[in-house]
């Protein structure tokens, strides 16, 4: 019976995001990933078998994390918390926040590894899904509308603090707050709408 391994798949892809975190995906590298462990990197390779797959599988790791509380929050008919669920993960999560929100998957992997699309495609399919009943629950909502309102408003109001090193501000959660109510108003009113609250 052969040895357990010394080092965990989490553990191995923890010291991947914080070297990542620390110096961008390029200094991520297999010899960068073991030395941070102590590890042989052979150890890496027997495990994730390519450099590619070991960041492919930390993003798609890191996405699902990160899908977790908007999807539920959709799931609940909380439109608000869904737009605030960004930056606060941001701030409880700065490294994974850094990796997923300012490298693209195709950044992380020159080739994204061929076991990990159906994983992808969970990620995507969770996330339409969501919309999508989402939708079907507010006559008039499009998908657009609520994608601008809940996805690309905070993602531009968290960009450029995580492009600066810093997570965002508790202060952007009202402006966030703001702006995504002024975009669902219109069609989100009454007790349909439940509202979250900013710090």
């Amino acid at each position: 019976m052969g040895r357990s391994p010394k080092f965990s798949r989490d553990q191995i892809l923890d010291a991947a995001l914080a070297i990542t975190a620390e110096g961008g995906p390029a200094a991520a590298t297999m010899t960068a990933i073991a030395a941070r462990l102590g590890a042989p990197i052979g150890s890496l390779y027997h495990r994730f078998g390519s450099h590619d797959l070991l960041l492919a599988t930390l993003w798609t790791r890191t996405a699902h994390d990160f899908q977790r509380g908007f999807v539920t929050a959709l799931a609940a008919g909380d439109a608000e918390a869904a737009a605030l669920h960004t930056p606060r993960w941001c701030r409880d999560h700065p490294a994974e926040a850094a990796l997923l929100l300012l490298h693209r998957r195709r950044e992380l992997a020159a080739t994204w590894p061929a076991e990990l699309g159906e994983d992808l495609d969970t990620l995507d399919g969770r996330l339409a899904d969501a919309v999508d009943s989402f939708v079907a629950r507010h006559p008039g909502l499009t998908g657009d509308r609520l994608t601008f309102a809940v996805v690309d408003i905070p993602y531009g109001a968290v960009r450029r603090h995580l492009l600066a090193g810093h997570p965002p501000p508790p202060a952007i959660d009202e402006l966030i707050l703001a702006a995504a109510r002024a975009v669902l108003a219109p069609v989100l009113t009454g007790p349909r709408s439940r509202r979250a609250t900013a710090p």
